[in-house]
């Protein structure tokens, strides 16, 4: 979670937003943006999945299995 962390407050600080700027419009709260930007280990899926979407971040599900999963969906 603390590489996520990172990776967030990288990406909203070269957006030149603040942590309420950008809680404002992921519609979360301040304090979430500076647990989850320190690695806080119980951040809800959907409030971080807000802030990675106002920050344009994508996460992708890597495994030895992924091709093969993708490959049955389709």
């Amino acid at each position: 979670m603390i590489e996520i962390g990172k990776a967030i407050k990288y990406h909203r600080k070269i957006s030149g937003l603040s942590r309420v700027e950008c809680a404002q419009l992921a519609g979360i709260g301040k304090t979430a943006i500076y647990d989850i930007e320190h690695g806080k280990n119980t951040i809800q899926f959907k409030t971080l999945f807000k802030l990675l979407a106002v920050l344009n971040i994508r996460i992708e599900l890597e495994s030895p299995l992924m091709k093969k999963y993708t490959n049955e969906k389709s």
